[in-house]
């Protein structure tokens, strides 16, 4: 059996300067975590919101995120979304309107990303992974309306944090059942029926069809316990 040579070197060495670049975009990582920290630890209790980007203001999904948005807001909850058009832009308008904080969580992207203009605070991320931190760690809830691979990955995202305790429980509220039954049945039909989640994990999502049954689910969530996470959420948190 033919031997490595002891000689063989890396087919891909790493230049010098290169690592040095990747070692300094650290500080650019930790920039937008520090800013992110400081400017939402205080907003509290919020929701988050996704949905399709590609929704104009017509469109049945884009004013139901508005109305949904606009109850949470005077109910007490800061909205935050992605900050770009669609749902989110959505999410921010009816926030806007509230009471409440309108937040925007807003990514650079090869074709740039055009921040709406309904944001009372409005955060800037290079990194995707960055972003998804902030979405999470001050969340009450999570509410997802129809959209597209984005908005799917951030449904799993918090679907897994919770699922493998990495976070805390909270309503995970997908809007519009009709959209989402495809899924959910093919949840059941694969996953659950191989072995890949439990049956159980399938009770993590609620569905809701209008508004104030999203208020009504966060509400009654934490009518026994309240929005201040324990001290023990608080330590997993840190953690995430």
């Amino acid at each position: 059996m033919p031997k490595r040579s002891s000689n063989t070197r890396s087919p891909h060495p790493v230049a010098e300067g290169q690592l040095s670049g990747e070692s300094w975009r650290i500080f650019q990582i930790m920039a937008e975590f520090v800013e992110g920290f400081e400017r939402l630890a205080q907003i509290c209790p919020s929701v988050s919101i996704f949905g399709s980007a590609r929704l104009g203001p017509d469109h049945p999904y884009y004013q139901l995120a508005e109305r949904t948005a606009r109850l949470l807001s005077d109910s007490g909850f800061a909205v935050v979304s992605g900050g770009g058009p669609g749902i989110m832009e959505a999410a921010n308008k009816g926030a806007f309107a509230g009471k409440s904080p309108s937040i925007g969580l807003n990514i650079q992207l090869p074709q740039e990303q055009i921040g709406n203009p309904y944001q009372d605070i409005s955060l800037h991320f290079r990194h995707f992974f960055a972003r998804k931190v902030m979405f999470v760690k001050y969340a009450a809830a999570y509410v997802v309306l129809p959209g597209g691979f984005g908005t799917l990955d951030e449904l799993a995202e918090i679907l897994t944090l919770v699922q493998t305790g990495k976070t805390h429980r909270i309503p995970i509220i997908l809007m519009q059942g009709r959209f989402w039954d495809g899924l959910l049945a093919w949840m059941r039909s694969a996953q659950v029926a191989e072995g890949m989640i439990d049956s159980k994990d399938l009770d993590l999502m609620q569905i809701c069809e209008e508004p104030q049954e999203v208020v009504d689910k966060i509400f009654a969530h934490y009518e026994s316990r309240g929005f201040e996470p324990s001290p023990r959420e608080r330590e997993i948190l840190l953690e995430l």
